[in-house]
């Protein structure tokens, strides 16, 4: 598994509204991209549910780095380099999936942390995977991913929610539309 995500950071006076339709038009074109997991659409908007700016930042995790590529130098991600410039994309390499039992997916959380170096790496891997065993147990919970980007250190957890009283620290995003084509062939539990 790897996941992948960009974040577009927009105007504090802008129309979320472009955004939502955006997703509304495009969303479905990777409901079948071959080697995708899924793909959330996210936003975050100003002055809701805690958040400091108005940003859009698809969260993805991939079966496939063919998948990945083909995606990102195939034309699937030229769109909004089109619409927006070329964000900057975060790639980080998975550690653990687990599946929840939650229902239709309305809220994500994304977490990211540094990682201290005097933390012993096993133990770390080992945390990341109890951490995902455990978020994917909570109430509403969709499901809990962990991944690490090894030139920085920086592990990120990612969950999807079907509430927004999501029992899990970090950013919270609002869900537009869930491409989930390969999602259940992403290997549950621990990933090394």
């Amino acid at each position: 598994m790897h996941a992948l995500q960009y974040e577009i950071t927009l105007p504090a006076d802008y129309d979320m509204g472009v955004i939502r339709d955006r997703v509304a038009r495009r969303g479905h074109l990777l409901d079948d991209w071959d080697g995708l997991g899924l793909k959330a659409y996210l936003v975050r908007e100003r002055g809701l549910r805690g958040s400091p700016v108005n940003a859009y930042a698809p969260f993805y995790l991939w079966n496939t780095v063919e998948g990945m590529n083909a995606f990102l130098w195939g034309g699937g991600f030229q769109g909004i380099v089109d619409d927006f410039g070329r964000p900057s994309a975060r790639q980080w390499t998975g550690l653990a999936y687990e599946e929840g039992a939650g229902g239709r997916p309305r809220f994500a959380v994304r977490r990211r942390q540094q990682l201290a170096a005097e933390r012993p790496l096993a133990g770390v891997a080992q945390d990341a995977a109890a951490r995902a065993r455990r978020l994917a147990t909570e109430d509403g919970a969709l499901l809990a991913a962990t991944a690490v980007d090894t030139s920085r250190w920086e592990l990120v957890t990612f969950s999807l929610w079907e509430h927004e009283t999501a029992d899990a620290e970090g950013d919270l995003f609002e869900v537009l539309h869930l491409s989930e084509p390969g999602r259940d062939r992403i290997r549950r539990g621990r990933l090394w």
